[in-house]
């Protein structure tokens, strides 16, 4: 048979990696950087010496490991179930990295990719798209960028950047020409420590509270040509602008359901072994059907979740275009699982699952983040409904082509 579900030795070797990181490194402090809100800048450093982060995925000439899009997602499957808040921390450079892949020149590729991918020094990367008046929307920018001698003057508010202010270097996305729609919209990498560029409010989130998220601050920020992604000094065109480049990055919604995904099996697990040990009227609560049958649903849907996420990535490193909403199927299935999941163990933990002491209530308030980001739960169905109803081409053509496509 063509269909093959078995991982070769190399993907094995890669997640084993992953998940002794994640079981000694990750589980041991994530309470305390969930408790804290505080960037783990110590784990990020030793996952990016250990090249288990985003440059693990980024291609091999700009000094990246190279990984297949179905490894990736294995990595941060197991990343998530050490901790989602961290593993965010490690991986969230690679959005703004696939940004640049996709919208830079060869010699942007060479310089911002292979910063990231140092080994010896660990360099951030953010993407700044979402703004406090345009989320779901997310081509509706106010943010604006005005050409000037040598370059371009950002004006403007981003919102919910992740690594946002602490990132070495930011993907911002701005109207070049209102008048053009989305075809005027253009990204710029703006370097920490840029004058006009700052960091706004830091916001305190209900979880992955070790992920740094912050608001962007642009005041005349002046950006030189070199910097513009996908445009020449003169404006002219060279690649596939915001609107293509936003189309290549909902490749990445496989990349966030793969962290649902580990936070529910995390969940899961803990309920499961927490059902096994605990005993109520003379035997372990496991034995009980209300729970017995609770956990077969937990494993079915995170088992569900997988195959989605797998065929989502699978298409992806082959080229193959999500003619029928793959990508956003995977997301919204594993998001919503995340979710129904880390409430049924809390259940099943009880009273014990409301406290602290247990780290099932934090895996609930991480997993519903994944109803959000990169699209909500209810974009991610308005995609699927277009390509079921049809209207996927047409829809393309609208004032907001890549809806729902913010993840910043």
């Amino acid at each position: 048979m063509a269909i093959d579900f078995r991982l070769t030795e190399e993907q094995e070797a890669i997640r084993e990696l992953a998940h002794n990181f994640a079981a000694n490194e990750m589980r041991p402090n994530a309470s305390y950087y969930d408790e804290h809100e505080e960037t783990p800048w110590d784990i990020m450093r030793k996952a990016h010496e250990l090249g288990i982060g985003p440059s693990g995925e980024f291609p091999t000439q700009y000094g990246g490991g190279g990984l297949d899009r179905v490894t990736a997602l294995l990595l941060q499957e197991e990343l998530s179930w050490g901790d989602a808040g961290i593993a965010v921390s490690i991986m969230a450079s690679g959005l703004a990295g696939t940004g640049i892949l996709a919208m830079g020149t060869e010699e942007q590729k060479k310089k911002y990719i292979g910063m990231l991918c140092d080994p010896k020094d660990m360099k951030l990367a953010a993407l700044a798209l979402t703004e406090p008046n345009s989320g779901s929307d997310s081509l509706s920018l106010e943010t604006t960028a005005t050409k000037v001698d040598g370059g371009y003057l950002l004006n403007g508010t981003k919102q919910f950047c992740t690594n946002g202010g602490i990132a070495d270097i930011h993907v911002v996305f701005a109207n070049r020409d209102r008048s053009l729609g989305p075809a005027g919209v253009a990204a710029f990498i703006v370097e920490k420590g840029t004058k006009g560029f700052s960091m706004g409010k830091k916001e305190h989130k209900l979880g992955v509270r070790a992920s740094h998220t912050a608001q962007l601050l642009l005041e005349d920020c002046f950006v030189p040509d070199e910097n513009c992604l996908g445009y020449d000094k003169e404006g002219n065109q060279t690649g596939p602008g915001a609107v293509g480049a936003m189309l290549t990055l909902e490749a990445t919604r496989p990349m966030v359901a793969a962290g649902a995904l580990g936070i529910a099996r995390a969940a899961f697990e803990f309920a499961r072994d927490y059902s096994l040990q605990r005993n109520q009227f003379g035997k372990p609560i496991a034995k009980n059907q209300a729970i017995a049958f609770k956990l077969a649903d937990m494993a079915t849907e995170i088992d569900a979740a997988r195959l989605l996420i797998w065929r989502a990535g699978w298409m992806a490193e082959n080229a193959i275009p999500f003619e029928h909403g793959e990508g956003s199927m995977a997301k919204l299935y594993a998001g919503d699982t995340a979710m129904r999941v880390t409430v049924d163990a809390v259940q099943i933990l009880g009273g014990y699952g409301f406290i602290k002491d247990y780290p099932v209530e934090r895996f609930m308030r991480d997993a519903k983040i994944y109803q959000i980001w990169e699209g909500t739960a209810e974009i991610q169905r308005l995609v699927i409904s277009r390509y079921v109803l049809g209207e996927r081409k047409r829809s393309t053509q609208t004032s907001s082509p890549v809806v729902g496509a913010s993840a910043s």
